[in-house]
Order: C-alpha cells, then sequence, then structure tokens
C-alpha cells in the first residue's frame, strides 16, 4: 500500500520561501479595460488548516503554490512566482537582463517585470528565452518586449511549429477542457478551486507571440548573451515536443525547464495533447544528470521552488528520473502480461522511495492516468477486446444500460445507496449511464454532481478535482464559457502558409462537401509562394504543382492579407482573378468550431 510522506515535513516551505525579495501590495492584476486577469487574494483561504474537502496533500501543495513574489535564486538569478501557473526567471547580465519563459498573459508577465525592477532597477530586457512551447512559458512576453525592441529570442528548435499547431489545430477542444482542468471558472476555496497542482491556476489575460530569432538544435550548443554563457540541452518530445533545459556555468546554476517539477508530471495532459514519452524524457534526465549536477549548485525550473545543493539536486533528478522511467518500464512489462491500461493503473505501486517523495506526488499528472497514456503510446485505443472494437455510441450505450439494469426507477435507490456507502466510483458510472441516457433527469443530475463533489474533494490530484468540480457545476447548469482564445492574432501570424490552408482544411464539413469541386490558387506576393486550394471527396488539398491547369479563382494578396481574408471571410482589397463566388462556396462548407461544448453531458 502506498505510503504518503509526513505531513510534519516541512522543508519544503523552507525552500519556497529562501531568497524572498518582496511582492506587490496590490491583491489583483488588470488588463486595460479593468478585468482581473490574477487575483492573489483569492488564494488566501489556503492561509488555514486543511479542511474535510480538500485532500491534505494537495491542500499542502497548493500552499506552497500560492507563495508570490520576487526570490532570489543565487547571484545574478531571480524568479517571480505566482504570478501566474508558471515562473519567470531573470538572468542578470552585463548591460540588462534576459528574461526566461514570460509567463502566459501579457499582464501578468509586466507586473512580474515591474515587481523585478522595483528591487533590481530599471534594468533594460536584453534577451528572452523561451524553454518551449506551452503557451505559459511565452504568451506573455509583449509585457517584457516592447514592441520594435530589437533583442534576440531564443527557444529550441521546433518551438514555432509546435508552439502554433497545438494552440490552433486541436486549440477550441483544448481549450474547452482546460477550463475543467485547471479550474480557472470554479470559485477559490476550501469548497471549490484550490491549485492545478502545478501552480495555482492560468491567468485569463492577453497571449502574445514573438517569434524566435536563435534556435538552439544541437546539445551541447553555447551562446554568450548579454555576457551570460549559457550551455543547452535539447529535450525534444519529453515534457512538449519542442523543450530544452539550460545551464549557466558561471553562476553553477541549472534550468529544467518542465522536465524536472515538485510534482508528477503528465505523460497525457487531461486537456488533450499528443502523449509524451516518458522512456525519452527519464533518458534526457539521465543525461542532465552526467552534464551538469555534479557542476550545480542549485537547480530551477519553470514551475515551484529551486532545489539547493549539488547532492541534493543529483538526488531530486534522480529520483524524477526513475519515476517517468518506472512508469513506462512497468506498464510495458505488465501490457505485455496481457494486461489492458485500465487494469495496469489499478495495480501498479511506485517503489517506497518515489512514494515517500514529495515532489513525486501526483499533483498534476497521476499514475493512474499516466499509465494509461503509457499504454495509448504503445497499443492505441483499443485493448484487444472484441467486446470494445465496435461498441454503441455512450448515448445510445446508455440508453441500453438503463434499460437492461431495470430503468431508472431502479437504479436510482441503487444508485443512492452506493453513494451513501462511499462506493463513489461505481455510482459515477451508474449515474453517467442516467444522466447520458436522460439529460433532463434533474435528480439523477443532482446526485452524480454530489458524486463528483465528493470525489472532487477527496482527490490528491489537482487537476482531477478540478475536472470533478466543474463536472459538478455542469450538471447543475452552471457550465462555464470558454473565455480563453489561445490562437491569438501573435500566433496566428507566427502560423506558416501551409498551416493557414490547414485551419480551413480541418473546418470543411466533409459530407456537405462530397459533390463539390474547386480550385483556388492564392499567390502570396510578400512570400513569393503560390498555393493552390483542391476540394474533392470533402478534402481540401493544398499543392504547389499543377501541370497548367486554370483554377477557378485566382487571389493576389500579402500574408497579412490571407489571415484577414481567413478571419473575416471578405475579399475586399483583394485582386481576384476568375469566380469569386467560388470563394463564397469554399466558406459555406465551412463549419464553425463549438467553443462551449457541453463535457459531462450529451
Amino acid at each position: 500500500m502506498e505510503t504518503m510522506p509526513s505531513l510534519e515535513d516541512r522543508a519544503d516551505f523552507t525552500d519556497a520561501d529562501r531568497g524572498f525579495v518582496g511582492t506587490v501590495p496590490e491583491g489583483r492584476i488588470k488588463d486595460g479595460s479593468g478585468r482581473v486577469v490574477w487575483d492573489f487574494a483569492a488564494s488566501a483561504f489556503l492561509d488555514g488548516p486543511c479542511p474535510d474537502t480538500a485532500h491534505p496533500s494537495l491542500w499542502r501543495q497548493s500552499q506552497l503554490a500560492a507563495k508570490h513574489g520576487l526570490y532570489q535564486v543565487t547571484h545574478g538569478i531571480y524568479q517571480v512566482r505566482g504570478f501566474d501557473l508558471s515562473n519567470v526567471t531573470f538572468v542578470e547580465g552585463e548591460r540588462g537582463v534576459i528574461v526566461v519563459d514570460p509567463l502566459l498573459s501579457v499582464e501578468t508577465a509586466a507586473a512580474a517585470l515591474a515587481l523585478y525592477r522595483e528591487h533590481r532597477g530599471d534594468r533594460p530586457v536584453t534577451a528572452v528565452l523561451y524553454t518551449h512551447s506551452h503557451a505559459d512559458h511565452f504568451g506573455g512576453v509583449r509585457g517584457v518586449v516592447d514592441e520594435g525592441a530589437d533583442v534576440p529570442v531564443i527557444a529550441p528548435a521546433g518551438f514555432l511549429e509546435h508552439a502554433v499547431a497545438e494552440n490552433v489545430y486541436a486549440g477550441t477542444a483544448m481549450n474547452r477542457r482546460s477550463i475543467y482542468m485547471y479550474g480557472a471558472e470554479l470559485g477559490r476555496g476550501p469548497e471549490g478551486q484550490i491549485s492545478a497542482g502545478l501552480g495555482v491556476t492560468t491567468s485569463t489575460g492577453t497571449i502574445s507571440l514573438i517569434e524566435p530569432t536563435v534556435s538552439i538544435a544541437v546539445t551541447g550548443h553555447e551562446e554568450t548573451v548579454d555576457g551570460v554563457r549559457i550551455v543547452f540541452q535539447l529535450t525534444p518530445g519529453t515534457e512538449a515536443p519542442a523543450e530544452m533545459n539550460f545551464y549557466l556555468p558561471d553562476r553553477r546554476a541549472l534550468c529544467m525547464a518542465e522536465n524536472a517539477t515538485h510534482n508528477l508530471h503528465n505523460i497525457l495532459t487531461l486537456r488533450g495533447a499528443l502523449v509524451r514519452d516518458p522512456r525519452v524524457w527519464a533518458r534526457y534526465l539521465t543525461e542532465a544528470i552526467g552534464m551538469f549536477a555534479a557542476r550545480s549548485d542549485v537547480l530551477f525550473a519553470s514551475h515551484h521552488w529551486p532545489t539547493w545543493g549539488t547532492e541534493e539536486l543529483s538526488g531530486f533528478l534522480s529520483q524524477q528520473r526513475d519515476l517517468y522511467a518506472y512508469l513506462h518500464d512497468q506498464t510495458l512489462r505488465m501490457l505485455n502480461q496481457g494486461m489492458t491500461g485500465p487494469e495496469i493503473a489499478e495495480s501498479i505501486e511506485l517503489p517506497p522511495a518515489l512514494a515517500r517523495a514529495w515532489h513525486a506526488r501526483g499533483y498534476y499528472g497521476s499514475v493512474s492516468h499516466n499509465v494509461k497514456a503509457v499504454y495509448q503510446r504503445y497499443m492505441g485505443w483499443f485493448d484487444g477486446n472484441p467486446a470494445h472494437l465496435w461498441e454503441l455510441p455512450p448515448e445510445e450505450s446508455a440508453r441500453r444500460h438503463v434499460e437492461f439494469m431495470g430503468g431508472r426507477e431502479s437504479i436510482l435507490p441503487k444508485a443512492r445507496a452506493s453513494f451513501e456507502a462511499g462506493d463513489l466510483r461505481w455510482t459515477a458510472q451508474v449515474l453517467n449511464y442516467l444522466v447520458f441516457a436522460n439529460p433532463g433527469d434533474t435528480e439523477a443530475r443532482e446526485m452524480l454532481a454530489d458524486v463528483y463533489t465528493r470525489l472532487g474533494h477527496g482527490s490528491e490530484n489537482g487537476t482531477w478535482r478540478n475536472f470533478y468540480l466543474q463536472g459538478a457545476a455542469e450538471l447543475r447548469g452552471n457550465k462555464p464559457a470558454n473565455t480563453l482564445d489561445s490562437a491569438s492574432p501573435d500566433v496566428m501570424r507566427a502560423l506558416s502558409t501551409e498551416q493557414i490552408f490547414d485551419t480551413l482544411a480541418i473546418r470543411v464539413n466533409g459530407p456537405r462537401a462530397w459533390d463539390t469541386r474547386l480550385t483556388i490558387d492564392w499567390i502570396l506576393t510578400d512570400l513569393k509562394e503560390e498555393v493552390r486550394l483542391s476540394l474533392a471527396n470533402g478534402v481540401l488539398t493544398q499543392s504547389s504543382h499543377h501541370a497548367g491547369a486554370v483554377a477557378d479563382l485566382t487571389l493576389t494578396m500579402t500574408k497579412p492579407q490571407l489571415l484577414g481574408v481567413i478571419t473575416t471571410g471578405s475579399l475586399d482589397g483583394v485582386h481576384a482573378d476568375g469566380d469569386p463566388g467560388v470563394f463564397t462556396t469554399l466558406l459555406g462548407l465551412l463549419d464553425e468550431p463549438d467553443r462551449d461544448f457541453d463535457i459531462v453531458t450529451p
């Protein structure tokens, strides 16, 4: 049976407070219109003892995550923590300061830089460094770099492609689910959202992007930026598809990006993403230990607090490495014995040394859903059982289950008895059938909401808690609106031509377009590119070769005009040869994504 570390252990609190310089007196960060995008005071309730509506371990982690202000990591390195889901790091150089991972929102990043300058002087920003391609590590960049400023922007190879693709291709669905994952729309408090484990929650400000000017393509690459020597370690396919750690030899300081933080991370995040590779993740951690650990006095990351001391940080990295390697290897061992993902998730236990390490706890990722992700990476969605090969869709399956179980009047009393007996997982499964069979069944919805609330309050994992509690809110009619738009103007401008046209292709309503044939040539004068879009069989194909065949419509424009055409659906100001009605036809075959689709109800 897994053993939790002692709650009397306060070492992490000492480390999280170490180097504190100061914080802001204001309780909120607002955007230009006065809308609150970050609220420090909302976490004040965490100063009290853990209530019975929260898991003591998650309460402890949330207290640590809620600490905010400017902290000194070591000589010439500072972090602002608790101003967003992530940290921003300031590395002081000869002329100014290098900004590492400028948070998710412009507003929170600007507030963090202002706090740094208040205590360290009005140093100019001399470079920006993105450790990886997730938005909470680049979205605030225009809050720290003035428009038109000529500063290098450093990122790992592949950064731009992955940063924009993740936020655009499946961005609508990911953003919708991220509301449930991070609990940003839940009320903060002992009954509601207390944190996301990795940090408090996501800010709700403006997401920006400045394209990198320096791409790091190989491990061992060294740059001197504003007099600061930086050695890079590329780690693609770990926590992000494009990611890198870096080492500051003159400061004996190692930044592990998001590859080693004070929790078990996600192999597959609940908001949705590509499945990550824990095998290479563990190998890159081994490489980092060999390259940097013995030469480092402090380790810091893009989330949480640093680890000081060569022995301590070496042990931390080794346990983090063993954590991902163990989940990978043991899942493979058991799947090769014929076990499925859910079966492995129920039976696997961490080694005692890892189970007793606070930084290996499942506050953000979990052993349960990470094991299922490893199974999915190797084996896909199908577990080999023919009964699962062609199952009925959820709503019809629910109606049949309800009928076979004796109908609603038979199920509800049994479900209530299971709930009162504390058999919450089974109760949730049964009541979910009732809700999907009849979404208007208010009694079943309310009971299922009670079950989700109880499951959330008992969860050690912050993202599980948020999903359960937001699911309960949806069942009670409090469905949150999706206010997050990761496809910001900066992100859209960073799309390649191919990616722009991909955004059209994934919106084509296939059945409605089956019998439509059309071709449009797009001539982009500023990029000197020509692309032909061809629609046939419900598929929008792009190519640069068309054997001289004349298109139905030829459009000549610049890339900024192209983005305007895609955004507005208007050809105003664009030179058109041929039939403009062809473009209108194409627009009529595109579906609009549903930003507010239901999640826990059909």
